[in-house]
């Protein structure tokens, strides 16, 4: 994969398909009919999902989650945890100009992760309009969507709100308020320590619900129907941070803002996992029940 350039958080690079290994290897998962692919995902994350066996003559293929990912170490991490044995499919289609994606009516859920690029950043990333439109369509047929860091840059885009490239930077654990019950963040409490790691900030999109905010990004996570946006990483635990701190366009961010994420994760993941881990099963719930 091509070197990623450095990074404006919430503005990150990448292009091509991801499965989900353990270190020093590649295990596959679904794509596409009759086709797989796979690179290496976070150190010490667990083998992938399997598909299940072939449906058999007259039955439909069981449903599955779309995992669009923008670089390798921004995998699903706890979303992963929280669906548990449903199939899913990851997919990086950054380089691509009509990727073959999917309907949206045929999927279980879509989860779209973080990255270093712009969410309108169409030029460079032709496969960015695509996600988008999967997206729009995703929330029109009522399908479970879960948007994170530049995923709900490119959700509010898709739904019609603007993203503002470089409206300031958050990196490292900090409080959000919860402005909003929702089934995803309540089980946080009103205001908890959550991991920041972004640049630019969307709008609420029209007829969506605000669900958190900070004084510096008025817009932390939005619920439009069906789907769900989060500026901040609910995503994070133990494993993959490692794995972001080793990564050194994340360690050269963080060396320039000279935030220590390490130790605040120290002082704050034991809590925060167990309390995400709850709010996306909510997720994983509704995923289970459509597919």
């Amino acid at each position: 994969m091509p070197p990623v350039p450095a990074p404006r958080r919430g503005s990150r690079r990448a292009g091509r398909v991801l499965g989900v290994a353990r270190t020093g290897t590649t295990s596959a998962v679904p794509t596409a009919p009759g086709t797989t692919s796979a690179v290496p995902t976070a150190p010490g994350t667990a083998a992938p999902v399997p598909a299940g066996p072939a449906p058999t003559p007259g039955r439909a293929a069981a449903r599955h989650v779309l995992v669009l990912q923008h670089a390798p170490w921004e995998g699903p991490g706890l979303i992963a945890r929280a669906l548990g044995a449903q199939p899913r499919t990851a997919r990086l289609v950054l380089d691509e100009h009509d990727p073959d994606l999917p309907r949206a009516r045929d999927l279980a859920g879509l989860v779209v992760m973080g990255g270093p690029m712009n969410a309108d950043d169409d030029e460079r990333y032709p496969g960015l309009a695509a996600e988008r439109r999967l997206l729009a369509e995703a929330v029109d047929a009522d399908v479970p969507v879960l948007g994170v860091c530049l995923g709900m840059q490119l959700l509010a885009r898709a739904l019609g709100a603007t993203v503002h490239r470089a409206h300031g930077t958050e990196i490292g654990f900090a409080p959000v308020d919860v402005v909003t019950a929702d089934p995803v963040l309540s089980p946080l409490g009103d205001r908890p320590q959550v991991l920041h790691w972004h640049g630019d900030a969307a709008d609420l999109p029209t007829g969506a619900t605000l669900l958190a905010s900070t004084r510096r990004t008025p817009v932390q996570a939005f619920r439009a129907g069906s789907a769900l946006g989060l500026q901040f990483h609910l995503e994070v635990d133990e494993e993959l941070l490692r794995w972001w701190l080793t990564t050194p366009d994340m360690a050269t961010d963080l060396a320039l803002h000279r935030v220590d994420v390490g130790a605040q994760a120290r002082r704050v993941l034991p809590g925060l996992v167990p309390a995400a881990l709850e709010g996306l099963r909510a997720f994983a719930g509704a995923v289970a029940a459509r597919g």
